[in-house]
């Protein structure tokens, strides 16, 4: 089932560091222990095998593929399409899409092929045991971005959801292994909270003077087929999923009637765009600059990265310099190029403030990451200096016009039934910005959804105004308070390390 290469199969990857306080001399120190490396928090641990002998017993296989995995980091694995192709998983992969989803260039809908969900299951194992499973081209869609700019998006066939949503179960099993700590997009137990959470407990407890805000151009767009098909195969030998990946690589876009195809990048939507997206950057940035801290950097530096979202923290301004121009040109090797408008070097820090104003430079700059402005700032109770995190006003003006968009097509229905998906609307607002000390931006929008509201119930009748009086008793009634959803930082990252 599975084999060690020679050293000649995958290239050597640096030790990581312990992630215990008071590790080792010459190692990290524990301050950065959010970076552990092994099963994030939260991840769903395979169930033991059931009562029952099974010789599909799926859960309890990827538990024996998860632990042979976190054994030996040079293991790489022949045999894992039994594992995508059990109908255990596939049903378990379908069972987890998106209900509402819009339908790919199959037309297929998942209420649909849920009406002969088993017999469907079976066709999808065979053709896939056979090796005459096809991906479907990609259904090439757009969505506004907060810019005004439209951001594709790939719609992805149904039974090729099921399947790359199969694959990404077992190929986690092995990934999330390898992964570092400091990497949170799309995995497991790793939410944006806790990429924001990691920032924060970084910017206030290393020496950290200069953020390096990283942007890559084009990033989904320009991975390269053969570099990825490459990574993969330095854990996975078994060289039927390789080509499963690849068909999906090559399957091409339906935009316009018109078949795309291309040598690079992944389509944004599909279920395994993600973890490949992740698999890319672990080799390409995420080995490499762990290494170069360890090796290069004469100062404290932190890293935490969000799929192509990346921010750095350094103490000393020329290790700052050195690394941005290092990993262009590591990034050009690798076919991948960092925005040169949004890429930017920053002073930030509790020195930030003072060194400016005394170059007459003015306030502090700041970056965002997360739809989130991160601010310099000081603690009201003591002056100590700390980091304001703020909704991205961007963010913000974007929610609110679609919430004007929204009432509008709404004009007519009944109060009730709009009162009550606006509640949802500000819940759910507040559930992700519901951070401490970013009250104002919360009242702020709660406010601006009331007056759109209240100009929306006013439009509907030229009789009839609606009184103010009333519509406070409607604000109450339907709209949630202010409230915050998430602690401080540091002390659920204190909970957590």
């Amino acid at each position: 089932m599975m084999h060690g290469p020679g050293k000649s199969d995958r290239p050597v990857v640096p030790e990581k560091p312990s992630n215990h306080p008071g590790a080792a001399p010459g190692r990290e120190p524990g301050a950065e222990g959010v970076e552990g490396r092994g099963l994030a928090e939260g991840n769903r641990l395979q169930q033991n095998a059931s009562r029952t002998p099974c010789r599909n017993d799926a859960p309890s296989a990827l538990e024996r593929v998860r632990q042979a995995a976190k054994k030996d980091k040079k293991l790489r694995f022949t045999a894992l399409l039994h594992h995508i192709y059990n109908l255990d998983t596939l049903r378990q992969a379908y069972l987890r899409l998106k209900r509402e989803a819009a339908p790919g260039v199959d037309g297929e809908t998942w209420r649909h092929y849920g009406e002969a969900l088993e017999e469907n299951l079976r066709g999808l194992s065979q053709r896939l045991m056979r090796g005459a499973y096809r991906a479907k081209p990609v259904r090439r869609a757009y969505i506004p971005k907060g810019d005004g700019r439209q951001r594709p998006l790939g719609v992805t066939a149904l039974e090729d959801k099921i399947v790359q949503r199969a694959a990404v179960e077992v190929m986690n099993a092995i990934y999330e292994t390898d992964f570092l700590g400091f990497s949170y997009g799309f995995r497991p137990g790793r939410s944006p909270h806790r990429a924001l959470d990691a920032l924060y407990t970084g910017l206030l407890t290393r020496k950290v003077n200069w953020v390096l805000d990283l942007d890559i151009q084009g990033f989904f767009d320009g991975l390269s087929h053969p570099w990825l098909v490459k990574f993969v195969e330095h854990r996975i030998a078994d060289r039927r999923v390789v080509r499963l990946i690849q068909k999906w690589l090559n399957a091409g876009v339906l935009e316009e009637g018109k078949l795309l195809r291309r040598e690079e990048g992944t389509p944004q939507g599909g279920s395994a765009s993600p973890l490949l997206a992740n698999l890319y950057l672990h080799f390409v940035f995420d080995l490499w600059v762990q290494k170069w801290r360890r090796q290069q950097a004469h100062g404290d530096v932190i890293v935490v990265r969000f799929a192509d979202d990346i921010v750095l923290g350094f103490q000393v301004k020329s290790d700052a310099e050195r690394f941005w121009a290092e990993l262009t040109e590591r990034f050009r090797k690798f076919e991948l190029e960092l925005h040169p408008q949004k890429t930017r070097l920053l002073e930030f820090g509790p020195f930030a403030a003072r060194n400016r104003k005394r170059r007459g430079e003015g306030k502090p700059e700041t970056f965002n990451f997360l739809g989130f402005t991160h601010i310099c700032g000081r603690k009201r109770s003591n002056g100590m200096f700390t980091v304001l995190r703020q909704t991205m006003r961007k963010r913000l003006q974007a929610k609110l016009r679609e919430v004007k968009t929204e009432l509008r097509r709404r004009l007519h229905h009944p109060v009730p039934a709009v009162g009550q998906w606006l509640g949802s609307v500000v819940r759910g607002h507040f559930g992700y910005y519901g951070v401490p000390q970013n009250d104002s931006a919360l009242y702020l929008f709660r406010y601006q959804v009331g007056h759109l509201w209240y100009r929306s119930l006013r439009r509907r009748s030229q009789r009839s105004r609606v009184r103010w009086e009333r519509m406070q008793r409607l604000l109450r009634r339907w709209l949630p308070p202010v409230r915050r959803y998430h602690d401080y930082p540091l002390r659920r990252m204190g909970v957590v390390t």
